[in-house]
């Protein structure tokens, strides 16, 4: 069991340890050789963390705490800006590119709020794959049978291992096609995606400036509701879980479990089951709109028209220093025209009408967030068919929800022991906090399993 948010302030606030003491321990599990520590962070900020961290126990000692993250350590995603230093993005074409002048929103919120901030972690270049893989900085391994050295999930790929392996309490990325929940699912973490216009993009890189959402990882739902309070600067309402006998939710029939693997399918309906069983109201549904949403993005969607408009001038000049399965992705936009994308300006708004009239009577949609479990990257490093392939299929689930553009979790749904599986709980528009609700609530029944 990793540790929560406030199981941490209540040792804190205990005296039984300190935030130099978890610091130390999260700086030295990154900095260990055998570890994925090396392949997770792109920059460490040892001397920045240890300050931080000794200011925090000075101000808790004088009877001051400044939320329920201060002193404990966070990374932060390699796209958000911090001052001073060059914003990469998993690259190396930025790196002559000059310092940014300002941290980025939601970094000066952690801050703010009293967070450690012990690094920036490593993810897919610019943000443009749910797999993880980065042939710069390397690939960190999820934590699931490392002997195989399986995929973290992207694009947050060291956000999630930080997580999973305790370097940090929580790390923030962003999700544009699932890049916070993939990651999530694959390494046995809960993973938030807010409804996107809730938290700032101020000062982060962007992928997708219609899809992209910044959001937690961590242990629990209530982390997740806690430091997605701090990233939106919104006043923390605590989650509480309702009776399950007054949930009810959709499982769609269609597309989300196609390709599904043995263990997954197995996993999910298991998880039915035992919600069905606690008194949950689940009732299977047609979502034809889902299948309508390749056809919707045939040209390449927002993220291929937008990532061309950003990146176009940098892939003039530097066409060779892109992983080339990134920027065969960003150049499809550049075949897009504007009849394209003002064809998806205008759709996408009757097709979130359609979806959200067919979820209305229902408090969530619940599907697998991933189809299949990680595979290994030495496959997808060495075939382009087998990366391509399986990008497509797990990025799939998480993306009809930020086409949607609605909120999401993924919580740990497998047995102990098991390959690491998530359950997705997706509301529309501005259902946040009844999504965190309704997510504690299967949180709890599940634990009882």
């Amino acid at each position: 069991m990793l540790p929560t948010v406030f199981s941490l302030q209540h040792q804190l606030a205990q005296g039984r340890v300190t935030s130099v003491d978890l610091t130390q321990a999260a700086l030295a599990r990154i900095d260990n050789p055998k570890g994925e520590g090396s392949r997770s962070f792109t920059n460490t900020y040892h001397a920045q963390a240890l300050a931080a961290a000794q200011a925090s126990d000075t101000l808790r000692a004088a009877g001051l705490a400044r939320s329920p993250v201060d002193g404990l350590p966070v990374s932060i995603k390699d796209l958000f800006d911090v001052a001073g230093a060059t914003t990469l993005a998993g690259s190396v074409v930025l790196k002559d590119a000059a310092p940014a002048t300002h941290h980025a929103t939601i970094v000066q919120r952690l801050i703010d709020a009293g967070a450690v901030i012990v690094g920036r972690t490593n993810m897919t270049e610019f943000a443009f794959s749910g797999l993880g893989l980065n042939p710069h900085y390397g690939t960190p391994s999820s934590p699931w049978d490392r002997s195989s050295r399986r995929i973290p999930g992207g694009s947050s790929s060291g956000a999630g291992v930080s997580v999973a392996d305790q370097m940090c309490v929580a790390a923030i990325g962003t999700d544009t096609g699932g890049s916070v929940r993939i990651p999530s699912a694959f390494c046995g973490l809960t993973g938030f995606k807010p409804t996107a216009h809730r938290v700032s993009a101020q000062g982060a890189l962007p992928l997708s400036t219609t899809l992209d959402s910044i959001g937690p990882l961590a242990a629990s739902v209530t982390c997740c509701a806690v430091l997605d309070a701090i990233l939106s600067g919104q006043a923390y309402n605590e989650p509480t879980a309702p009776a399950l006998h007054h949930l009810r939710f959709a499982v769609p029939v269609n597309l989300v479990l196609d390709d599904a693997d043995a263990h997954v399918s197995a996993t999910f309906h298991q998880t039915l089951a035992t919600l069905k069983r606690l008194g949950a109201q689940i009732e299977e549904i047609a979502v034809p709109e889902f299948e309508q949403l390749p056809y919707i993005n045939r040209t390449g969607g927002f993220a291929c028209a937008e990532a061309w408009a950003w990146h176009h001038e940098w892939l003039g000049k530097h066409p060779n220093a892109y992983d080339p399965r990134v920027s065969s992705r960003i150049l499809r936009g550049k075949a897009m025209s504007a009849a394209d994308y003002i064809e998806l300006l205008q759709t996408r708004p009757q097709w979130i009408a359609a979806v959200e009239k067919r979820l209305q009577p229902y408090d969530a949609l619940l599907m697998p967030t991933v189809p299949v479990i990680a595979p290994a990257i030495h496959e997808l490093e060495t075939s382009d068919d087998a990366y391509f392939t399986a990008n497509g299929l797990i990025l799939r689930n998480p993306t009809l929800i930020n086409f949607l553009n609605g909120c999401a979790l993924s919580v740990p749904c497998h047995p102990a022991g098991t390959a690491p599986v998530g359950l997705m709980i997706a509301g529309v528009a501005n259902q946040d906090q009844h999504i965190l609700n309704a997510g504690l609530a299967i949180e709890l029944a599940l634990a009882t399993r």
